[in-house]
C-alpha cells in the first residue's frame, strides 16, 4: 500500500504530542520533579535547590522556601558553590565558579536499591570562609555503592554566612535567630532531607551527619543546637576540635558588621545602611578574604560563627553538662593535624570523645595516621584533611594513577567503617579489625596506621596530651 504524502507531517505531529522520554532517573521532591543521571550502577542528582536564592533582599536572611516549579528540572551537574575567594592550595579545589545563588544539594544512591537506605550527609570544611560541595574528592558515588544514600549541600560562608549589624537586628527583631546564616542553611538542608529522603529511597529516621574541619565544627554545633533535634540519628566529627563555642554578645558581632560597613563608606547611623549593604556586589562583600588571610585583619570586619543562644549555643558548656542530642558519635583527627599532638584538633577530639562517652553516648574514636604512598616522606604524619578521600573511598580520584594498591585498600577499609556506622551506629563489620567503643578509663582508639592497616590500641599519645596545658580540653 503506498504511503500517504502526509505521513511525514503526521509522524512529526505524533512525535511532538508524545510525552518526552527522560534519559535519567526522575524523582518527585516536595518542590517539583528532578532528573538526574545514572552511571556505573549509581543514580545521582546534583544542583537541587533546598532554599530560595539568598540574593537581593534575601541576603542576610534565614533561608526561605523554594519556589515550586512545573515540569522536570535538570539535576545532572553541580550548582555553584557559595560565594568566596577560592583558596589556591585547598586540599579539595572547587569544581564550580562561586556565586551568591548557591543553596543547592546533591544526592547519590545505588540505582537498583530497594527499600529504605541509611542516609549519610556530608558538610564541607574550609574555615567557614572557603569550601563547597563540588570538589570531585567529595563525590558520594563510591560510598553509595556500599548501600547508602549520600547527600552533600552548600551553606553560606564568609560574610554571607556569618554577619550581624544593628539594622539587621532591627529588621528581624531581637527574638529572631541572627548572624549565623550558614548554620541556618545547614538546618534547612537537614529539614529538606527529612522531608524528601524517602523519595530517593532513603530512611529519614536513619540520617548520619558528617563533616571535617569547619564541617566537623558544624557537626558539633548540630549536636547541641535546639533547632536540630530529630534531624539526624548519628554523627561523625572529623578534625572538629574540642566542641567549644564561647558565647559572643550580639553587640560584639554587630560592631564587627559596623566596621565592615564603614570600610565601604556606609555609616552606622545611615538609615539606608542595610539597603546599601545588600546592594554591594558580591565581590565587595568577600573583600579579598579567604583562608589565607581571614585571621589577619587589623580592625575586625568578620566574626565567623558565634553562640547566639538560640540557634548556636555555648556548646562547650552543653557538652560538659550532657545537654547534647544522645546519638552515636565517631570522632577523631589526623596524626599531624593543626596544632600537633596536644593541639586543638588532636587533643580536642580526644577530650570531646571522653566527655561524650562519660555521658553514655556510644563513641568510636580514631586517629588517621596514614599517608598516601605517592606523597609519603620518612617521619611524615597525616596532615589536616588528608583523611577525607579515604573516608569517601575517592583515593583514586584524589591521587589518580599514583594511587597504590595499599592506598586503595586503606580507603576501602575506612569507607566501610564509615558506611557500617551510618547503617547501624557501630563501625564494626565482617572482615574488619574490631573497633572498640571508647571509654575515658580505657582510652582505646582505632589508629588508621602509617602501615595502611587499622590498629585498635590504647592511645599512645594519651599521657603526653594529659600532661599538656588543660586549655586544649573540655
Amino acid at each position: 500500500m503506498p504511503r500517504s504524502p502526509f505521513y511525514p507531517l503526521l509522524a512529526a505531529a505524533l512525535a511532538i504530542a508524545a510525552p518526552l522520554a527522560h534519559a535519567g532517573p526522575v524523582v518527585t521532591t516536595d518542590s517539583g520533579k528532578v532528573e538526574g543521571k545514572a552511571d556505573a550502577g549509581i543514580a545521582s542528582w546534583k544542583g537541587i535547590p533546598f532554599a530560595a536564592p539568598p540574593v537581593g533582599s534575601l541576603r542576610w536572611r534565614a533561608p526561605q522556601a523554594v519556589q515550586p516549579w512545573t515540569g522536570v528540572r535538570q539535576a545532572s551537574s553541580y550548582a555553584a558553590d557559595c560565594m568566596q575567594l577560592p583558596f589556591p592550595s585547598d586540599a579539595a579545589p572547587l569544581g564550580t565558579k562561586p556565586d551568591e545563588d548557591c543553596l543547592y544539594l546533591n544526592v547519590w544512591k545505588p540505582a537498583q536499591a530497594k527499600g529504605k537506605l541509611p542516609v549519610l550527609v556530608w558538610i564541607y570544611g574550609g574555615g567557614f570562609v572557603n569550601g563547597g560541595s563540588s570538589p570531585p574528592t567529595y563525590s558520594g558515588a563510591e560510598l553509595a555503592k556500599q548501600g547508602v544514600v549520600v547527600v552533600s549541600f552548600n551553606y553560606r560562608i564568609g560574610r554571607f554566612g556569618f554577619f550581624a549589624h544593628p539594622q539587621l537586628t532591627q529588621e528581624a527583631g531581637r527574638d529572631a535567630m541572627l548572624g549565623n546564616y550558614g548554620f541556618m542553611d545547614q538546618i534547612a538542608a537537614l529539614q529538606w532531607i527529612k522531608r524528601n529522603a524517602a523519595a530517593f529511597g532513603g530512611d529519614a529516621s536513619n540520617v548520619t551527619i558528617s563533616g571535617e574541619s569547619a564541617g566537623g565544627m558544624s557537626v558539633n554545633f548540630l549536636l547541641t543546637s535546639p533547632q536540630s533535634r530529630g534531624l539526624f540519628a548519628k554523627a561523625v566529627v572529623m578534625s572538629g576540635g574540642d566542641g567549644g563555642t564561647a558565647p559572643t554578645p550580639l553587640a560584639s558581632a554587630e560592631k564587627v558588621g559596623v566596621n565592615f560597613a564603614a570600610g565601604k563608606g556606609i555609616a552606622a547611623d545611615d538609615p539606608k545602611a542595610l539597603d546599601k549593604l545588600r546592594a554591594l556586589p558580591a565581590e565587595q562583600v568577600v573583600d579579598g578574604m579567604n583562608l589565607a588571610n581571614f585571621r589577619m585583619q587589623g580592625m575586625p570586619t568578620y566574626h565567623g560563627p558565634f553562640a547566639d543562644g538560640k540557634l548556636a549555643i555555648d556548646s562547650g558548656a552543653a557538652f560538659a553538662a550532657g545537654r547534647m542530642h544522645k546519638v552515636p558519635v565517631m570522632i577523631g583527627a589526623t596524626s599531624a593535624d593543626i596544632g600537633g599532638k596536644t593541639g586543638f584538633m588532636v587533643a580536642g577530639a580526644r577530650s570531646l570523645a571522653a566527655t561524650l562517652a562519660d555521658h553514655g553516648l556510644p563513641v568510636y574514636a580514631y586517629r588517621f595516621s596514614y599517608v598516601a604512598e605517592s606523597v609519603a616522606k620518612p617521619g611524615q604524619g597525616a596532615a589536616h584533611a588528608t583523611d577525607i578521600p579515604f573516608f569517601f573511598d575517592t583515593v583514586a580520584v584524589k591521587y589518580g594513577e599514583q594511587a597504590t594498591a595499599r592506598d586503595v585498600a586503606a580507603g576501602k577499609a575506612m569507607s566501610t567503617y564509615m558506611v557500617n556506622f551510618a547503617k547501624r551506629g557501630d563501625p564494626n563489620g565482617a572482615g574488619l579489625p574490631a573497633w572498640p567503643r571508647y571509654a575515658r578509663t580505657e582510652d582505646r582508639i582505632m589508629d588508621f596506621a602509617a602501615e595502611g592497616k587499622p590498629v585498635a590500641q590504647k592511645d599512645p599519645w594519651g599521657a603526653e596530651i594529659d600532661a599538656a596545658p588543660a586549655g586544649h580540653r573540655l
